[in-house]
């Protein structure tokens, strides 16, 4: 599924990204803008973020889940990540004005 359509970048390409990530680091704090770097790409209008953030905690519970790590710690560190979520947002409008119309 195609997530990024400015830079074409996939569902796939992202997950694999995001776990490349974990593997250097697992207890890295992964931002859209960390796997963008990554990819060697940049946020052009950024309307996908918010897609990949879900993305990012989907993916990391997931490697963690599989990993040796404590429940507390893999919690404690996921609770963190989504206070930040709730804090700056995620909106349903992609960051797009109201009189916005797709093609």
């Amino acid at each position: 599924m195609l997530i990024c359509h400015c830079n074409l970048i996939t569902q796939k390409e992202i997950e694999d990204t995001i776990v490349e990530l974990l593997d250097r680091d697992p207890w890295t704090l992964i931002v859209p803008a960390k796997v963008y770097h990554t990819l060697q790409k940049r946020g052009r209008c950024c309307g996908c973020f918010p897609n990949v953030v879900e993305t990012i905690i989907r993916v990391t519970e997931a490697y963690h889940a599989r990993s040796e790590a404590g429940e507390m710690d893999i919690v404690s560190h996921l609770d963190r990540v989504r206070e930040l979520r709730v804090q700056f947002g995620s909106k349903a409008n992609e960051g797009r004005k109201t009189g916005h119309r797709a093609a």
